[in-house]
């Protein structure tokens, strides 16, 4: 199921790669004020002033656990940037890009906040750049799917409020390769129509949203 369900449910997708042994993100979902795409409206603001993480509608909605499983790790307590701003936070995803080190550095400096859920043998949910003291599941809980484990957030190497979900081989963040993730159940837009598909994996250029009847309970 979805981490996410509530609000329009729109998804953006990228594509699987790697830097430096990390996974590159999967799954975001943005949005400023109801969802408008930050960067098309409040550009100048965003570059200059910087935007406040209470005015991106995504920041602080519930994550849901997408799987049953056992929590394998879990952390908090790593602070957010109140706001976001283009350059700051260029600043901050070229230092971790050029001086991170895996063996020596903390991996929140990336992760931010996160939890990592086992859902099967070799493989591995992780959810990531949770909101700062929102995490509420510990390490070695057994979580059941649709069980809520936390809050979209701005923690880590992060250009603006959103959830990281990605599904891997292994439960480390800085060496796992990413598996491909298929949703049970969503639409997409195609030919000006909303598409129902099952057991699907979106694409990078596709615009999906999650049905509004889905439970913990569905498929």
């Amino acid at each position: 199921m979805p981490p996410i369900r509530q609000g329009p449910k729109f998804l953006a997708m990228a594509p699987i790669g790697w830097t430096r042994g990390m996974p590159t993100i999967l799954s975001r979902w943005t949005g400023i004020e109801k969802g408008i795409p930050l960067i098309s409206q409040v550009f100048w603001e965003y570059l200059l002033w910087g935007v406040s993480l209470a005015r991106y509608y995504c920041w602080g909605q519930e994550v849901y656990a997408p799987c049953n499983g056992v929590v394998v790790e879990a952390r908090d307590g790593y602070p957010e940037r109140p706001r976001t701003n283009l350059l700051g936070d260029l600043a901050n995803a070229y230092q971790n890009a050029r001086h991170f080190d895996p063996d020596k550095d903390d991996v929140q400096a990336v992760a931010g906040n996160f939890v990592i859920i086992q859902c099967a043998e070799g493989v591995y949910a992780a959810l990531v750049h949770l909101q700062t003291g929102s995490v509420q599941v510990a390490a070695g809980q057994s979580v059941t799917k649709g069980e809520r484990i936390g809050r979209v957030g701005h923690s880590g190497n992060s250009f603006a409020p959103h959830l990281h979900f990605q599904l891997m081989d292994r439960c480390d963040l800085t060496s796992a390769r990413g598996l491909p993730c298929a949703f049970e159940r969503y639409e997409v837009f195609r030919d000006e129509n909303w598409v129902t598909v099952c057991d699907g994996v979106p694409t990078n250029r596709d615009r999906i949203r999650f049905l509004s009847s889905n439970s913990p309970g569905d498929r």
